[in-house]
């Protein structure tokens, strides 16, 4: 009697490639070169199916935000197998408090209301006070702002204001703080600007690692997640995208969001950030900001499960 042949049942599907891109900051040509080299690596059928989590911040310090927005909103129709994952950072929040498509707040709070806790601080920043401030989320009038200021605390020189807004302002032709801005930025800008979303999560994402493939969850939050506040609290409120704080912790928080919240290490999560403008891999935690919105330094992206980096100026063949 012959032996009956081995079944394919038994092949183990390769664990899908899921990549994160850190804060592109207005700067196009990096994108494009860093999209390059992840085609490069990665082979075509895994790259066209595979998960691309944006982490956020596509506008300010760099010069070509309009050029990075269009790059971005095209993505789905030339690669509709991938999936592609829009984060807000806080510099895109504050853009889109600008140009008016943030959710009004849930409570009935307007957003006049936060603007009190910072008010100190209104002369200093130069809030900005043109067309429609009135009822503009506190970070839309910084954003707009003209910083007193030449430099910031590290000796960078300031682009306008308090977020370097001035180049954003300029890719769309009109000068820093000016309402003009308001209708340039076109209608798919603005929808692309009112649905990103403020956290992402995925349920089952592989890693690689010392102690081989791990099935992880994987939640995707600009800065991070705050510590000694329940996880589950900060997962609703940043779902819902509520806007009736002036400051979002996890679009904009510092050493507060550092860490992986200790409830989360129960079972194994990656939290995925980028934000605070340095490459920073330790354990499941990963910071994925190695540019920072500096036009000297790379743009970096991490695949899982290799934890495989790649940056735009990796000199790479196929």
């Amino acid at each position: 009697m012959a032996e009956a042949e081995p079944s394919n049942n038994s092949v183990v599907a390769e664990p899908r490639l899921v990549i994160c891109i850190g804060d592109i900051h207005g700067y196009i040509t990096k994108l494009q070169n860093l999209w390059s080299n992840l085609e490069s690596q990665f082979d075509p059928q895994h790259f066209n199916a595979a998960t691309i989590i944006f982490l956020g911040d596509y506008c300010d310090r760099g010069p070509d935000a309009k050029k990075v927005l269009d790059f971005l909103i095209n993505l789905p129709s030339k690669y509709p197998n991938q999936k592609h994952v829009f984060l807000s950072g806080n510099h895109d929040f504050a853009f889109a408090a600008f140009v008016g498509v943030l959710p009004e707040p849930q409570n009935g709070v307007s957003f006049k209301e936060g603007w009190k806790k910072y008010e100190e601080s209104e002369d200093r920043e130069g809030w900005y006070k043109g067309e429609g401030y009135e009822n503009m989320h506190l970070q839309g009038r910084m954003w707009a702002g003209h910083i007193k200021a030449r430099f910031d605390n590290k000796g960078n020189e300031f682009m306008g204001s308090v977020y370097d807004a001035g180049p954003t302002f300029a890719s769309y032709g009109v000068p820093h703080g000016s309402s003009d801005l308001m209708k340039a930025v076109p209608d798919d800008h603005k929808k692309f600007l009112a649905e990103m979303v403020w956290i992402h999560e995925e349920d089952d994402v592989c890693i690689e690692d010392e102690e081989g493939i791990r099935h992880c969850k994987l939640i995707a939050v600009h800065a991070g997640l705050e510590k000694g506040k329940n996880v589950g609290e900060q997962l609703r409120f940043l779902k819902a995208k509520e806007t009736h704080l002036p400051k979002i912790e996890g679009l904009s928080g510092r050493k507060n969001v550092w860490d992986i919240p200790e409830e989360l290490t129960e079972k194994p999560t990656i939290v995925v950030s980028g934000h605070h403008g340095k490459l920073h891999i330790e354990g499941l935690r990963l910071i994925i900001d190695e540019g920072g919105g500096f036009e000297n330094k790379p743009l970096a992206a991490i695949a899982l499960p290799s934890m495989k980096l790649v940056r735009d100026t990796d000199n790479l063949t196929k």
